[in-house]
């Protein structure tokens, strides 16, 4: 089947990764779209986004929209693409933009839909313990993850690795499983099928709060959760020092027999170090 002509939308590092498969199967697109540069750092500079970054490596034409208005729909127009995909874009686009191509467009969604719909389901997954999970390939409609399913991938976990280990497999499943639909899609080869929505789960979006753990509660609880929140808002407890409460970052853990052993921390306005030597130097016993 020949290579579509498409248009990419996307803005994450689960985007960029998706991207790696759809280029290594001699699908890379058109175009790629995706938010427009933002401050970053303590010198708040003008930042691209990794979507931005890979397209400008390759010479693949950039759109950075402000907004996904009617003049850009028509922009998009004037590229006469075939179909859209998207990954982790970060807005809702609106439907004059999903139905604007003749195949309309396609998401990747790291879930079984109808399962973990919304923000956070790598998380969220990792947090029910639920080890048997996938991808979806869906047809983007306007409501949240509604769309019907065109493709889908089982994929088994076997010990829960960290988030960022955890969203680089996912997306490459992602990417491998879009390459190998997109075609076909634009084909007709394929057909859709609208998902159960009386098996529809939903996730919501991850607070900083969320990272607190209790160290005496649910051991392999917390530990999915020091993974889960493995790159944000990583996993923390609260430790009484001199009478103030000090926050300690969980930096790496490891679970075995029903125990969870925290390995590196880093104790607030500290640097990381060993778990043993935290607790030697701050007087801190674990329960």
């Amino acid at each position: 089947m020949n290579a579509p002509r498409y248009a990419f939308f996307g803005s994450s590092r689960f985007s960029v990764l998706v991207l790696d498969e759809l280029e290594k199967a001699g699908l890379a697109p058109a175009a790629v779209v995706t938010a427009p540069d933002k401050p970053a750092g303590r010198k708040l500079a003008l930042t691209p986004t990794p979507v931005k970054a890979w397209a400008a490596q390759r010479g693949i034409p950039v759109l950075e929209p402000a907004r996904l208005d009617a003049a850009f729909a028509e922009r998009l127009k004037s590229g006469a693409y075939e179909a859209f995909a998207v990954a982790s874009y970060g807005k809702i686009i609106p439907g004059a933009i999903i139905d604007l191509p003749p195949h309309r467009t396609l998401n990747v969604h790291p879930s079984l839909l109808p399962a973990y719909r919304g923000a956070s389901p790598l998380q969220s997954a990792m947090l029910d313990d639920a080890k048997e999970t996938g991808v979806t390939i869906m047809r983007i409609d306007e409501k949240m993850d509604e769309g019907p399913i065109v493709a889908q991938k089982a994929v088994a976990v076997g010990e829960w690795p960290t988030y960022e280990e955890f969203e680089e497999r996912m997306a490459r499943e992602g990417g491998r499983l879009l390459a190998e639909t997109l075609p076909r899609w634009v084909a007709g080869a394929l057909e859709e099928k609208e998902q159960d929505r009386s098996k529809a789960t939903y996730t919501r979006k991850i607070s900083k709060e969320d990272g607190l753990i209790d160290l005496a509660a649910d051991p392999y609880l917390d530990f999915r959760k020091i993974q889960a929140y493995h790159e944000w808002p990583t996993a923390y407890f609260f430790i009484d020092k001199g009478g103030k409460k000090l926050r300690v970052k969980i930096a790496s853990a490891s679970f075995k027999d029903g125990k969870l052993a925290i390995e590196r921390v880093v104790p607030e306005g500290g640097r990381e170090m060993p778990f043993r030597d935290f607790c030697a130097g701050y007087g801190y016993k674990p329960a």
